[in-house]
């Protein structure tokens, strides 16, 4: 049986947007940027993955494969997916080669995680809602930390950072999957073209969203962290051997490090 949690408020069809095109001028800026992050994803949450599917040609599965396989798990391992929505990292690790022995998903949305599937997967695996920069959990506590496509919604990524290396044990493996643009100049038109002009339509239609979630996902993404700036922040929180590799034509990144 899934864990019981809380959930979400409905939301309201002809309520204003949460990403109107002021906050969308600098999305990463906005002062109550966690609260229009926490009301978007709540209101997308029962379409999330099928808009994820549709959205990535059904790509998102193999770059989470991807990620399981950077993080090098071990037996006895107790892995942290951080903003792990409707859980689809924690099925990627449970579907690894090795099964590591506890899994903790984390997420402030009610609404994503009362859409998670990750019961009868085998192992030990919990829920938790809370802010990803401040951990309900106790320090050097886990062995791989996972965030897919997360912490561009961080309210501070240097913030959120350094918790992943409080609570990551000496050795511990991190991976980040992100979105970013493509170094190459023919890359980075047809992925911001389709991101801006094509991936808000799909999105919408199939979600009937009405906070602007479609149009904060290419925004969101132009103006967050160079993957350069982005192993450079990675390596300021501490942590070591920091590397990234990029996918789908340069469109997301794997990050990878340890601790």
């Amino acid at each position: 049986m899934d864990p019981q949690l809380p959930q979400p408020e409905p939301v309201q069809t002809d309520a204003p947007a949460v990403w109107d095109r002021a906050a969308l001028r600098d999305p990463h800026r906005q002062a109550d940027k966690p609260a229009r992050v926490e009301a978007m994803f709540d209101a997308i949450a029962p379409t999330y993955e099928r808009v994820n599917r549709v959205a990535t040609f059904g790509r998102d599965a193999a770059w989470r494969r991807r990620a399981v396989a950077a993080a090098r798990v071990q037996p006895g391992d107790v892995v942290l997916d951080l903003c792990c929505g409707t859980g689809d990292m924690i099925r990627a690790f449970a579907a690894g080669a090795i099964r590591p022995a506890r899994i903790m998903g984390v997420d402030f949305s009610a609404g994503m995680l009362s859409q998670a599937k990750v019961g009868q997967l085998g192992l030990p695996v919990e829920l938790i809602r809370a802010d990803a920069l401040q951990l309900p959990l106790d320090s050097a506590s886990v062995d791989v930390i996972s965030c897919a496509f997360g912490v561009r919604n961080f309210g501070h990524l240097g913030a959120g950072l350094l918790e992943m290396y409080r609570v990551s044990r000496p050795g511990a493996r991190i991976v980040i999957l992100e979105f970013t643009t493509p170094a190459n100049a023919v890359l980075r038109w047809f992925v911001n073209t389709y991101c801006t002009l094509v991936l808000p339509r799909i999105g919408t239609w199939l979600s009937g969203d009405r906070t602007g979630a479609y149009r904060y996902l290419p925004r969101s993404i132009e103006t967050f962290e160079t993957t350069r700036s982005m192993c450079r922040r990675m390596d300021d929180a501490g942590f070591k051997q920091v590397a990234v590799e990029t996918l789908n034509f340069g469109g997301v990144a794997l990050y990878r490090a340890e601790r």
